[in-house]
């Protein structure tokens, strides 16, 4: 039986990662280590802010002290709230499914994403409420393809829902071969979505679909 449900943010309830790759452009470019959007589904998509900036340093052959990083997570942060200010959609059916197993199934959100940049999106879209548990980049040291957070999730989920959480019997609705990794590294099946990258990059998963809408809490029963 199905379990719990954990959604990641980035690239699955909304498209913000070419405004997170915006974000970024306009701390690292002025330093000389700007990237195309290309690289960055190659190779950052799946980073968090922290260890996204330190590929950026590793890759030109640059130290990056931790008081830098700091200072450089902080300037991407108020960046990315500057350009989501204006408002950001969700991705078709997947509001709907949120709200289909909100109260009905134990629910995670599980993202590389800081809570910084989580929280307005998720007030914008009527879904801060809708999550028994959260688990963003401030709260642990290695950012996806390690499973720890999505082993954090569902270490609070188990906690929050004694005796009714197996991982085994838990889905996590993921957009990146990295994410789907993380996912089944903590022992979770994954429903995988054709967001940000095409079909044959998103093995692991149970299943992969080109969207969530359509898909409702009987369907992702079928997946365990």
């Amino acid at each position: 039986m199905l379990s719990a449900v954990i959604f990641d943010f980035d690239g699955i309830i909304v498209d913000t990662e070419p405004l997170h790759y915006k974000a970024f452009q306009e701390l690292l470019v002025p330093l000389g280590l700007g990237y195309s959007w290309e690289e960055y589904l190659d190779l950052y998509i799946g980073f968090d802010d922290r260890d996204a900036f330190r590929e950026a340093f590793r890759v030109h052959g640059r130290p990056l002290a931790d008081a830098e990083l700091r200072e450089l997570i902080k300037g991407k942060a108020e960046a990315f709230l500057d350009i989501v200010s204006v408002g950001v959609a969700p991705y078709p059916g997947v509001v709907e499914l949120i709200r289909s197993i909100s109260g009905n199934l134990p629910l995670a959100l599980c993202s590389g994403a800081l809570k910084s940049d989580i929280e307005p999106i998720l007030a914008q879209l009527g879904l801060t409420e809708a999550f028994d548990v959260k688990v963003t980049a401030d709260e642990v040291a290695a950012s996806k393809p390690d499973p720890e957070s999505y082993r954090l999730a569902v270490q609070r989920l188990q906690e929050r829902f004694p005796g009714k959480v197996d991982a085994a019997c838990t889905i996590a609705v993921e957009d990146t071969p990295a994410g789907i990794a993380s996912a089944t590294g903590a022992g979770l099946k994954v429903l995988a979505v054709t967001n940000s990258y095409p079909r044959e990059r998103l093995t692991g998963a149970c299943r992969v679909v080109n969207s969530l809408s359509g898909i409702d809490l009987e369907g992702l029963r079928l997946l365990v």
